[in-house]
């Protein structure tokens, strides 16, 4: 028996919820270390479910972006929900796929982000840059009796890195091409990029996020298409025409020319960002279809503005691979496959080989909790801008009885 065959294979659940707030990404994966391989690992999904939030829950979470409306006891309150719902998504996802939650190794929730400030703020001599992000692990661990690893992005913080993106991390484990550079790019409420130089080592692995993936465009679309909170398949855009004032106009904030590493979120780009494109809609009366078609296009004119800035000068890319919910919308495929031509770089989404962009992000937070269950550095220093590595997440134990080991 060879010695890779030794090693027993483990059960683990990933929890996602991301900045779109659409529900729960639940994945449940087989892992299996690879001894032969540094830090090597193989996975199969073996079950994915999303489940959407309660309406109210979602009304309530975007509530609480507003830091007027975070009150100590509202966030109290939905720590402890989310919590909740979180643990019902583990246990369904588990049944979906004929295990038992004794069979699971770990759950690594990502939670939900209200808040993160991840430029340096010195105060007294301390750099109080910080991170928010809800659904309590110690409730999904004692409703599942499964240990869950959660809190994972403060660890990185605290050694001055930006505490995303995480997801490069798993990226490089399984996604490492010997002949190709890859640019992973996901697009969920924000886009991110991994970079994956052909054949490349940990320290050659670069990422950040390239700004708005599907926000802008989900908040105009819920203010102006009302029931609708997304433009499904990209429909709206694809009847619309760009309207060059307004993307020249949104082009120009400051994000898009900040230097690496740097993160965003809905602080920048969330609801006061889509009031500013509304109140000049309606000032211009401009059409909600052009406006939805703008905010699209500025999207993919992010994502290859970054590459041209921050990646084609070290490495000519021959895929992007594109993960999230941004890979359904047609429309914003279409745009970043026509801006992308140029530079000979093919433009895929995860389902045109062979994955899954619904549960990418849940499958990373599963590795991420493994390796954390294992006493392992899981951040990757020179995408998060952190001074060394971090084993990262905090993890909650469930009470299994006397016998249960320490």
């Amino acid at each position: 028996m060879d010695k890779q065959s030794k090693v027993e294979a483990t059960y683990l659940v990933g929890l996602m919820s991301g900045t779109s707030v659409d529900g729960i990404d639940a994945a449940v994966i087989k892992l299996s270390p690879m001894p032969d391989k540094e830090q090597g690992v193989e996975i199969e999904l073996l079950a994915f479910e999303n489940t959407a939030f309660p309406k109210q829950v979602r009304n309530a979470i975007f509530k609480l972006f507003d830091r007027a409306n975070a009150t100590i006891d509202k966030v109290g309150a939905m720590n402890m929900w989310l919590g909740e719902l979180y643990a019902q998504a583990t246990l369904s996802v588990i049944g979906k796929c004929g295990l038992e939650p004794s069979q699971i190794f770990a759950v690594g929730s990502h939670g939900q982000t209200i808040y993160h400030a991840p430029e340096e703020n010195v105060m007294d001599g301390y750099n109080l840059h910080c991170t928010v992000q809800i659904g309590d692990g110690a409730v999904i661990a004692n409703r599942t009796a499964i240990p869950c690893v959660s809190d994972f992005r403060v660890a990185d913080m605290a050694m001055g890195g930006q505490g995303a993106p995480l997801v490069p991390f798993t990226e490089y484990l399984l996604s490492n091409n010997p002949e190709k550079t890859l640019l992973l790019q996901n697009i969920g409420g924000i886009g991110n990029v991994t970079v994956l130089p052909a054949n490349a080592s940990p320290e050659q692995v670069f990422a950040f996020d390239t700004g708005p993936g599907n926000m802008i465009i989900d908040g105009l679309v819920s203010q102006l298409f009302a029931p609708m909170t997304m433009d499904v398949g990209g429909g709206i855009a694809a009847s619309g025409q760009v309207i060059d004032e307004l993307l020249k106009w949104m082009q120009q904030d400051d994000y898009y020319r900040m230097p690496l590493p740097k993160s965003t979120g809905r602080e920048r780009f969330g609801q006061p960002y889509v009031a500013q494109i509304i109140e000049s809609m309606e000032a211009n009366n401009w059409k909600a279809e052009d406006v939805i078609a703008t905010a699209t296009h500025l999207t993919a004119w992010s994502i290859v503005d970054s590459y041209e800035r921050y990646i084609a000068p070290q490495h000519q890319a021959q895929q992007l691979l594109i993960g999230g919910g941004g890979s359904y919308n047609l429309t914003l495929v279409r745009d970043l496959q026509q801006l992308f031509a140029p530079y000979k770089v093919q433009v895929l989404t995860q389902e045109d080989i062979g994955g899954n962009s619904d549960a990418k992000e849940a499958i990373a937070f599963a590795v991420l909790a493994y390796y954390t269950m294992k006493r392992l550095p899981n951040n990757i220093p020179l995408v998060t801008g952190a001074s060394q590595p971090v084993v990262m997440g905090k993890i909650s134990w469930p009470y299994l009885g006397r016998s249960q080991e320490v």
